[in-house]
């Protein structure tokens, strides 16, 4: 039998083992959480190696994800399929093990980290997915919802804005299931942090109503393990352990200093420190013995299968609660909700209202909802104006946690990150909302979301100058090109009822990645289509109206412009020009679709292309080509009503067609 301190020194022997071969990496945080990370893996922490994807595992998070190697000594020595060879490939190219854990490359890497501050507030997503799924399918005697989330976290994350946001959060909502260590090393690049950080963090924590077990010693097993069940205890509270450690613990001349904090400690370096803890074994080298203690393979099988006992007891008296939870934890969508979607946007069409898209969105929301229990909602304090509750809302609060809406405050940074972790967790498709310009808050948020690609669908309004009043700093300008760049984001801005609710229908329906929803202030009028046009708006681009035979102008439109574009189409036909206008919600769409397709609806043999939007005009050349031209922003907008401003920024009528008698004479 090994003993505590033997299998903490596997992890640091291994972390500095794989950074010194790496030449990279960080050593120091691993080396100093090690005692931390023994304690709760080998006596706490609920999972299954041979079977990572077991959904009432615990959650581990490392939110300081730089000290990676931790990480992956852990998922290593509990028997995960991560060899001793992925350990020694650390941050190369295709390795299992990349500079900061990223979820999908290895089994039992839970969220993808590195940015400080989004692990923890992943960890609250998933603390609140826990809790809501608990509330809705628990019942007396039978608990198949009843797991913890544990994360890490350090300075870095502790001085980002979002842990204020989430932990702010987590403490109104009562996730007593969420349990953070806090690695209070005094130690970040710059040096010792009481220059920068001065913080009284449990004070803090406190204030956000967290239970708070401070002053422990992270290298003290007794300590570690009596704090973690006095959390576990407290089931009303989240709490937060704070654990004083000695960053690159172990290492002689570079413990307690920056200089292990992001670099290799050298071979001298770590040769002393094998010699001061007593690690006689060879670089990767681990003895049998330790292995054999740290494998949770046997543990985690019997753990599993005991659950697996409770749910078939649970399926016998529940079965129709038993199926639903099966099914929203595969992800799959009720059988029926593609027929149910296919009748509503032929609904949506035969009615041809005018209406906002913002309105056409909750419209959708209603007519999808309550077919699909696994929508959690929710808005940055903007529900009244992003129109995101629907008839059957009901919030999620401390006290009832059976809800399927989050009012997160004004926290988009914060919401967009929990949607991850909710949407990682699993029995739950996140939707959020705010403004669009304000998805610039939440932006490294989205941007993980896509990385990972994570089912999150963040629901942006306002989307233009046409939100009017409010000025440049509510009008989005940039932003829409900045979301169509992002690689695994599929963005849509549609034109009218109809092209919302296939928005809806397809971001509910993707399981490979997000999608970002963009919506009007001011109201668009349906537009008249064929069968054969409505089939064609999941594919992002189609032709909306068109000529006999080839065009000699194409229109390419989104959103409210697709209505002007219309208006330009009528005008320019009457003057007998053939002009063909597409409307393009989805660019991302319409790009993954086959050369064929893309050609039928934008031929090579048509140059003369204008594209109309009230955004960012240089997204468009690669659409019109170099010879096109592009009714669009180069500036940001102006505080006045909606119509000033579409005229100030020449989306009118007159001035489109201007821009198209001049292109068809340098085509003439």
């Amino acid at each position: 039998m090994t003993t505590r301190q033997d299998r903490a020194n596997a992890i640091r022997a291994l972390s500095m083992d794989a950074v010194q071969k790496a030449q990279s990496g960080h050593p120091g945080a691993p080396m100093g959480m090690a005692d931390i990370a023994e304690v709760l893996w080998c006596d706490y922490l609920k999972h299954n190696p041979a079977n990572p994807g077991w959904a009432d595992r615990d959650r581990f998070v490392l939110s300081n994800g730089h000290g990676s190697m931790l990480l992956y000594s852990l998922l290593h020595l509990s028997g995960y399929d991560l060899t001793i060879d992925d350990l020694k490939n650390f941050r190369q190219l295709h390795a299992k093990t990349a500079g900061h854990p990223e979820h999908g490359y290895a089994p039992g890497i839970e969220t993808t980290t590195g940015p400080l501050g989004q692990g923890i507030a992943n960890a609250v997503g998933m603390a609140t997915a826990e809790k809501v799924l608990a509330a809705q399918f628990n019942r007396p005697g039978h608990e198949i919802v009843g797991h913890f989330t544990y994360t890490f976290l350090g300075d870095g994350c502790m001085m980002e804005g979002i842990s204020h946001e989430v932990c702010s959060l987590a403490g109104t909502l009562g996730l007593g299931k969420l349990i953070a260590f806090y690695d209070d090393n005094g130690i970040s690049i710059d040096g010792e942090v009481e220059g920068w950080f001065t913080d009284d963090t449990p004070k803090r924590f406190e204030a956000y109503g967290w239970e708070v077990i401070a002053g422990v010693d992270g290298h003290n097993p007794s300590a570690i393990s009596a704090a973690v069940e006095q959390a576990r205890s407290n089931l009303d509270k989240p709490t937060l352990i704070c654990c004083k450690t000695i960053i690159g613990f172990g290492s002689p001349n570079k413990e307690g200093k920056e200089a292990c904090h992001g670099a290799p400690l050298g071979d001298d370096e770590v040769a002393l420190t094998r010699e001061r803890l007593g690690w006689n074994y060879g670089p990767f080298e681990i003895p049998d013995a330790i292995y054999g203690d740290w494998n949770a393979r046997e543990k985690g099988a019997a753990a599993e299968s005991a659950w697996n006992e409770q749910f078939a007891a649970y399926q016998a008296e529940y079965p129709e609660l038993a199926a639903e939870y099966q099914r929203r934890i595969a992800g799959d969508l009720p059988a029926d909700f593609a027929e149910k979607a296919a009748e509503y946007i032929r609904e949506c069409q035969a009615k041809g209202e005018k209406i906002a898209s913002r309105k056409a969105s909750q419209n959708a929301l209603n007519a999808f909802g309550p077919v699909l229990p696994e929508l959690l909602g929710g808005s940055a304090d903007l529900a009244g104006s992003n129109l995101t509750l629907w008839s059957d809302s009901k919030g999620v609060t401390r006290e009832d946690a059976s809800g399927n809406y989050l009012f997160y405050g004004v926290r988009e940074f914060g919401m967009s990150a929990m949607m991850n972790g909710i949407a990682l967790h699993g029995g739950f498709i996140p939707y959020g909302a705010t403004f669009m310009v304000f998805m610039e808050y939440a932006r490294n948020a989205v941007r993980m979301a896509a990385l990972m690609k994570q089912r999150s669908i963040f629901v942006y309004t306002h989307d233009s100058i046409g939100l009017g009043e409010d000025g440049p700093t509510h009008q989005p300008v940039e932003q829409l090109a900045s979301l169509r760049l992002t690689p695994n984001m599929r963005t849509w801005r549609p034109c009218d009822t109809i092209e919302s609710a296939v928005a809806w229908k397809s971001a509910i329906e993707r399981k490979d990645g997000p999608t970002a929803l963009v919506f009007s202030r001011q109201g668009l009028p349906a537009m008249a289509r064929t069968d054969a046009q409505l089939a064609d708006i999941e594919r992002g681009g189609y032709i909306l109206k068109d000529c006999d035979g080839l065009p000699e102008l194409i229109l390419i439109a989104t959103g409210s412009e697709v209505e002007l574009a219309a208006k330009a189409y009528d005008a320019l036909t009457g003057q007998g020009r053939k002009v063909r206008l597409v409307s393009m919600p989805s660019t991302e769409a319409f790009d993954a679709q086959d050369i064929e397709y893309r050609m039928q609806v934008l031929p090579l043999e048509v140059p003369a292309r204008i594209a109309i939007e009230a955004a960012s005009a240089d997204f468009w050349y690669k659409y019109v080509g170099m010879d096109g031209r592009i009714v669009g922003m180069n500036s940001f907008g102006e505080s006045a009503p909606a119509e000033d401003l579409f005229r100030e920024f020449g989306f009118t009528l007159d001035n489109v067609l201007a821009v198209a008698d001049e292109l068809l004479t340098d085509f003439s």
